[in-house]
């Protein structure tokens, strides 16, 4: 490990105030910000992603923002690789870098390695995703059942995304998924320093429907009316947008789309907070708090460099 080279992550649920916060610590740093939220990677998902603005992106250079486009394929184990690449080069010019962004899966890839599962051929994908129209979910879990029994007993059957995927792994590569779900902790080559932001509940939740409301003064239904003939791809099955997908085809009034992206924003929000706080080496604080935060962040960079 290369005792110079420092991580600082910053993670937190959807509204808790990471934005800000990171941009400080990286001026502090006079370090850059690498993404870790999986939806603010897209070139047109700004609003309802609430992506760094264009004054955010001219106070410190930020990675793997607006890089994508909405037909793009990409996953967890693609962003540990690019990310793990992109570290390799920026070091060369910085000893510390700034990842933030509430996409668990982003960053536990990043932080502790992903399995290495084989790519679905597009074949394959199509098929399942046909099959999965044609004869239902249910269908698929039985099937699930006889050839991967393991990962039946641990995957929400529910989610439709998660056991598609684990059927193309099982019928590609003729192995059980759970096979490939080995879940060791790979080393990286550089220290890194896990900060938490939390808030009270009510708090937190105040601020994500008072968001929700600016994101629709920002514009919001006229950035979804833009993507709208994409809503069948994994990229828009997002908060904010399917929502108000529901609104424009006639489905849902505008005040019930409201409401359902709070109540759903809110439910990732506690769902990341669960996901997040199994970590213990997250160090938690109050956005507020961003004196102690730096404070902190500094000593640990002087612990790094002081162990032998």
């Amino acid at each position: 490990m290369n005792q110079q080279h420092n991580l600082i992550v910053l993670v937190g649920p959807t509204g808790v105030g990471k934005t800000e916060l990171s941009l400080a610590i990286a001026e502090h740093l006079s370090t850059e910000i690498i993404s870790a939220d999986s939806r603010q990677l897209y070139r047109q998902l700004k609003i309802g992603t609430a992506a760094p603005t264009a004054e955010q992106l001219a106070r410190v250079k930020h990675h793997l923002v607006g890089v994508l486009e909405l037909t793009d394929y990409y996953s967890a184990a693609k962003y540990e690789t690019e990310v793990v690449s992109l570290l390799e080069s920026l070091f060369q010019k910085n000893n510390t870098y700034l990842l933030t962004g509430g996409s668990m899966m982003y960053v536990d890839a990043l932080c502790k390695g992903i399995d290495d599962i084989p790519t679905v051929d597009k074949l394959t994908r199509e098929i399942l995703v046909k099959r999965h129209e044609e004869e239902g979910l249910d269908q698929l879990v039985g099937e699930l059942k006889l050839l991967d029994p393991t990962y039946y007993d641990r995957v929400d059957l529910k989610n439709h995304k998660r056991v598609l995927h684990a059927l193309e792994i099982c019928y590609m590569t003729g192995k059980p998924y759970s096979s490939f779900l080995t879940q060791e902790h790979k080393q990286r080559p550089f220290n890194i320093i896990k900060v938490g932001l939390e808030r009270d509940r009510q708090e937190l939740y105040d601020r994500i429907n008072l968001r929700v409301h600016q994101m629709l003064e920002d514009g919001l239904v006229e950035e979804v009316k833009q993507v709208i003939e994409y809503k069948d791809l994994n990229s828009l099955n997002t908060v904010g947008y399917k929502e108000i997908i529901q609104f424009l085809e006639g489905n849902w009034s505008l005040e019930f789309a409201i409401q359902k992206i709070q109540q759903n924003s809110r439910n990732y929000a506690k769902k990341q907070l669960t996901w997040f706080k199994r970590d213990p080496d997250i160090k938690w604080f109050h956005p507020g708090q961003d004196a102690a935060i730096l404070e902190y962040i500094d000593s640990q960079l002087k612990i790094k460099q002081n162990i032998d």
